[in-house]
């Protein structure tokens, strides 16, 4: 695998990878397979090409980096030998003794701004890039400065500047910092990792010393520099031109070109840049200063006369310690002078030029000064809103302190229109519900700051001509617009809306012309009860379990199924978002059997292929009376004879893969419902997948995941858009209503309201949620029925056929020793073709059982979670460690046989301890089944069977023990159609075979005859 890391070097970004593909845990020592060489050696290998394949991955396509350099860093060294820079490259040493600074040479890549902008914007909120390229957190720490060099170019805070380096002028665009901007860079700094400092030239003698300010605010320059370019059309290198009128001319010339050179006398340069300085002295005066200038507008007073006089004082306030603050007028009479200054600052000096600065942005200000009036000045109420309004955000951005009322910062003050809705009788359909579709009457009310007003009151307002009003004792702000909008609204009285904008206005995620809020609806008869459902003030009764239904319904899952049932009646799509475990698939399982007994049309249910077979399983178990149909494989029907067979099915189970290929059958089908599972799977909404779900023509549609949000909000609308069609808008609508003020601006306003629209068609429930542990069992097991590749099919079936030519030679001992061995092969060929090749080939998508546990422990992970993977092969252990790193991106332990005791001892205290320690822990059968205490997981995953109950259960008993406080779920994987499913399934009914197990592993297998042999390692139908 490859770790990208990142350090600042002559104002420059330098990447190095760490090639760790080799390293083993134990007597081999990490660092011989960590392409790392001792400064004034050759940097230069194996680990080069692979760093250059990585970077070939994220690397803009128009990269002009021309290769490999080296990189003298600065390492924390032990012994001989660096400590390892990740965690996933090897276990952290026990202690820091004996540890000191040595310089190493690495293999680099020296990037330009723009290839460090892809990179970094690639590596932002990732851990990988791509399988196997991992984010080091420095890396990830630069993805942190290049967002902070983002909302600097996009609020245009930058100037241009003219600067010189041995000779050389080069113009460029120099980033400012003010306000919470600077706030975000000192934070920065602060937390700079010590490796982002470790980079010298080759042959220097010592680590170097630069402060971490000064190296963050030449990478953040570099950065905004480089976009501020590339926003505009800019000069290509090598294409300057040969004249110019003027020095200044010249200058602004190579603002716009690539490289920035300016061309000119150096004499005439110089000057130049001595102007551009002084021009951009008060700037930085101001940035510099340890204290800075506030404005507070107060209310006129007595506040009730709204043509008083409002009045902006001004104020000086100390950066580092904000509750200290002076009135200008004390500070200029001296009162508060000795306070302020320090640091030498002379406190008026500065108050005239920031006043002088306010005065080009606040019209007040600048009529104060020809007053001499330093205490502040007064303003009328249209100018107190102008104040409110524009002013003070200017202000603010220009690294002003702002205090403003409460009333105003609350946003109490907004108008908002109340919606009043009558139904018509709209048309039932299904078990009598509304179709989204249905159109109804309604009427408008306006309410003003939470108090309804009349029309006359409105109009009264109107008047007044003054986005700034009194209303009943409050100040509040108004629009003309809306005032005009609501009074259109009031004289209209009455509309017509579908079922979905009556649902989006009493949920608040509707847009009324105008641009009004929407502050609740209020309805009779059976609109009312499903508005007051589905915002929660009326409860969803529980259903009676369905008949047929094999199994006892825990009271969460009633209540889970009963809301599905709920949203299907109404003809509304839901998500089931509970946390792994809780029984999603026995939920919606018994919404299929309520359906299916009053003679409902075929569900198609949609999932990864990984689970295809399992939900075949999962149906005969809880719901045997379900005719259930597979849709998979080459063998899969086609054309009309699927849609009949289809039509006499309760459901029918497909995989993702197919929903584009096959999109022409399934739309020959009247579905009854769609259900998604591992909805995450159509996150993306342009992939072609996601398209054909969407297509897809159904009376009610399911998500079931349990993360309806891996990445950022904008996967919350794909989900919706699949449940609830034009609920949410368009993908534009919806980017800017929420994604942009959300995800950029993190309006917290904003989140709350995606929240209360999405809300009512998302029920998640958490293992943590105490109202759910109390219904839980200590210990849920579970088995997770796999599929086998083509290739592991292709293998299994070869393996067995060398089984059953050698069986009839031999006879026993040696018949013996063939069938353990046939055994084991097959065990290898389910787990991982890889595995039973022994070639060191590539693992990803090649097995149904590992693309399974990766699917189940990225929820983990994302949940917060930790869990234990059980493997009996070594081999297969290090195969799982290798790859879970180079999907997730996170450290994973491997505890195996040849792990030192004390190793092993710190694998454990990590694990159980470290709150920020790793969260898988794959343990060899043997080495890890007995004598640990590893309550900190609460998943086990039993990767291969060791067909010994007894042997597991001490496996899982490693979690599920005394200081164990959460749930303990246990989930044992199984190649559907193989010895492992027919082996299991005869330990299940012959408690005589399950007695005799114990203690033997799997040689009673040896005792049967050739015939029963045959028969129970065979693939089954299908497979």
């Amino acid at each position: 695998m490859i770790i990208l890391h990142a350090g600042a070097h002559e104002r420059s970004i330098v990447l190095w990878g760490e090639e760790a593909r080799n390293y083993r845990t134990g007597a081999v020592p990490w660092w011989k397979g960590v392409r790392l060489f001792r400064a004034r050696k050759h940097p230069l290998g194996a680990n080069s090409e692979a760093l250059a394949r990585a970077l070939e991955t994220v690397l803009p396509s128009d990269s002009k980096t021309t290769g490999e350099c080296t990189a003298t860093v600065w390492l924390p060294t032990r012994g001989s030998y660096p400590v390892p820079s990740s965690d996933i490259i090897a276990e952290p040493p026990p202690s820091r003794a004996g540890t000191r600074m040595a310089a190493w040479q690495v293999a680099a890549r020296r990037l330009s701004p723009g290839e460090a902008v892809g990179l970094l914007g690639a590596s932002a909120g990732r851990r990988t890039v791509t399988p196997g390229v991992l984010v080091g957190a420095d890396m990830a720490y630069w993805a942190d400065v290049l967002r902070l060099a983002g909302f600097l170019v996009a609020r245009q805070q930058f100037l241009p500047g003219l600067g010189e380096d041995r000779g050389r002028y080069t113009a460029k665009w120099n980033p400012v910092f003010v306000g919470r901007d600077a706030e975000r860079f000192g934070m920065l700094a602060r937390r700079m990792p010590a490796v982002a400092r470790a980079l010298s030239k080759p042959g220097a003698r010592k680590a170097p010393e630069m402060p971490a300010a000064v190296v963050l605010k030449e990478i953040v320059a570099s950065l905004t520099d480089h976009m501020v370019r590339r926003a505009a059309p800019y000069v290509s290198s090598g294409q300057h031109r040969a004249k110019f009128d003027s020095m200044h001319d010249s200058w602004l010339y190579a603002l716009k070109s690539e490289d920035g050179i300016t061309h000119g006398d150096s004499s005439g340069l110089a000057g130049l840049a001595v102007q551009i300085d002084g021009w951009q002295r008060s700037i930085t005066v101001s940035t510099a200063s340890p204290f800075r200038l506030c404005f507070r507008l107060e209310e006129p007073a007595g506040g009730a006369d709204a043509g008083g006089a409002w009045f902006v004082r001004y104020l000086l306030q100390a950066r580092d310690d904000p509750s200290l603050i002076v009135p200008a007028a004390e500070v200029w009479g001296g009162g508060g002078a000795a306070v302020l200054d320090r640091s030498g600052s002379n406190a008026k000096e500065f108050l005239l030029l920031s006043l002088g600065q306010a005065s080009g942005i606040c019209r007040g200000v600048a009529a104060g000064l020809k007053d001499a009036r330093l205490e502040g000045h007064a303003v009328d109420t249209p100018g107190a809103y102008e104040f409110l309004a524009a002013e003070a955000a200017a202000l603010e951005q220009a690294g002003y302190g702002i205090m403003l009322p409460s009333w105003w910062t609350s946003k109490g003050a907004r108008a908002k229109l109340a919606a009043r809705v009558s139904v018509q009788a709209p048309k039932m359909k299904g078990y009598g519900g509304l179709s989204l579709d249905a159109i109804m009457r309604f009427e408008w009310e306006v309410a003003l700051g939470g108090q309804k007003v009349t029309l006359e009151e409105l109009e009264e307002i109107a008047e007044m001509k003054s986005s700034l009003v009194r209303v009943r004792g409050q100040w509040m702000e108004v629009s003309a617009s809306e005032i005009q909008s609501a009074i259109k609204f009031l004289k209209k009285g009455k509309g017509r809306a579908q079922f979905k904008d009556v649902i989006r206005m009493a949920l608040g995620a509707e847009e009324t012309p105008g641009g009004l809020e929407i502050d609740g609806v209020k309805s009779t008869g059976r609109l009312a009860e499903v508005l007051g459902q589905l915002d929660g003030t009326e409860g969803i009764g529980d259903l009676e379990q369905p008949e047929g239904f094999s199994g006892t319904l825990r009271p969460y899952q009633v209540r889970g199924y009963s809301w599905l049932s709920f949203l299907r009646r109404w003809g509304l799509g839901g998500c089931l978002a509970d946390d792994m475990g809780l029984g999603k698939t026995v939920q919606t399982l018994a919404l299929v059997q309520r359906d299916w007994q009053v003679g409902s049309r075929p569900v198609l249910l949609v999932c990864p292929t990984s689970v295809v077979d399992n939900w075949y399983r999962e149906a005969a178990r809880f719901a045997p009376g379900l005719p259930v149909m597979i849709h998979h494989g080459t063998g899969r029907m086609r054309g009309a004879a699927f849609r009949k067979a289809a039509e006499k099915h309760a459901i029918v189970v497909s995989s993702y893969g197919l929903m584009q290929r096959d999109a022409d059958m399934f739309g020959m089908v009247s579905w009854d419902g769609v259900v998604l599972d591992e909805a995450q799977n159509i996150k993306n909404p342009e992939t072609k997948q996601a398209r054909a779900v969407r297509s897809l023509g159904a009376e009610y549609r399911l998500a079931l995941t349990g993360t309806p949000v891996e990445n950022n909000v904008g996967d919350l609308w794909s989900i919706m858009e699949f449940l609830n069609p034009g609920f949410l808008g368009t993908r534009e609508e919806f980017q800017r209503k929420f994604f942009v003020p959300i995800q950029a601006k993190q309006d917290a306003e904003t989140a709350e309201r995606l929240k209360r629209a999405t809300g009512p068609f998302i029920l998640r429930r958490l293992k943590t949620d105490k109202s759910i542990i109390s219904d839980l069992p200590e210990k849920m097991e579970a088995k997770m029925f796999c599929y086998l590749t083509e290739e592991q099919a292709s293998l299994y079936a070869s393996v067995l056929d060398e089984c059953m030519r050698d069986l009839y030679e031999s006879e026993g001992i040696q018949r013996k020793g063939v069938i353990l061995s046939t055994i084991s092969k097959l065990k290898q060929v389910c787990n991982h073709p890889a595995q039973f090749l022994s070639d060191g080939s590539g693992i990803a998508g090649r097995s149904g059982k590992l693309a399974r546990l990766t699917e189940m422990l990225e929820e983990v992970v994302e949940s917060g979670d930790r869990a234990l993977v059980f493997s009996q092969f070594a081999e297969m252990g290090h195969m799982l460690k290798r790859h879970l790193q180079e999907t997730f991106g996170l450290e994973v332990l491997f505890l195996h046989g040849s792990v030192p005791r004390g190793q092993r001892a710190r694998m454990v205290e990590r694990f159980q301890n470290d709150q920020n320690g790793p969260q898988i822990f794959i343990l060899s059968l043997k080495a890890g089944g007995t004598g640990l205490n590893l309550t900190a997981a609460s998943h086990v995953f039993h990767f291969d069977r060791w067909w010994n109950p007894a042997v597991e259960d001490q496996a899982t008993d490693r979690i599920f023990r005394i200081g164990q406080k959460r749930n303990v779920q246990i989930h044992k994987f199984i190649c559907a159609g193989t010895l492992e499913e027919k082996i299991d399934g005869m330990i299940e009914r012959k408690v005589k075979v399950a007695r005799m197990v114990v203690g033997t592993g799997e040689k009673w297998l040896t005792e049967m005859s050739d015939d029963d042999l045959k028969d129970m390692l065979s693939l089954g139908e299908g497979e």
